[in-house]
C-alpha cells in the first residue's frame, strides 16, 4: 500500500472527491453545461441587438407612414421617389451614381 501513501490527504477525503466530481459533471456533461450558457449568451446578445434595430425600422417607418396619412405633398414625393411616378407632360430622368 505505499501507492496510496503517496496521495495527499485532501484527495482521499470522500467530501472532497464528491465535491469535484459535481463539479465537473455541472461544467461539462450537464444539458445545461458552461459552452451551452456561452453559446445561448452569444444568441442572447444577439437577438438583443436584432430586436434594438427592429424596433429602430418600426419607428423609422411609422414615423413615415403618419406623414403620409396627413401630408398630400409627402404622398407626391413618395410615389415620385419610390414608385418613379410623374405627372402628365413631365419627362422623368433617372440618374444613377458610376459604378467603381
Amino acid at each position: 500500500m505505499k501507492v496510496f501513501s503517496y496521495i495527499p490527504s485532501f484527495l482521499k477525503d470522500k467530501y472532497f472527491l464528491s465535491a469535484a466530481f459535481f463539479a465537473v459533471w455541472i461544467l461539462f456533461f450537464d444539458r445545461n453545461d458552461i459552452l451551452t450558457q456561452i453559446d445561448r449568451g452569444e444568441e442572447l446578445t444577439s437577438l438583443q441587438k436584432s430586436k434594438q434595430y427592429y424596433a429602430e425600422q418600426i419607428a423609422q417607418e411609422s414615423k413615415i407612414s403618419e406623414e403620409l396619412r396627413s401630408d398630400p405633398a409627402t404622398i407626391e414625393k413618395y410615389a415620385r421617389e419610390k414608385y418613379l411616378m410623374k405627372r402628365e407632360n413631365e419627362d422623368l430622368f433617372i440618374i444613377q451614381p458610376a459604378e467603381e
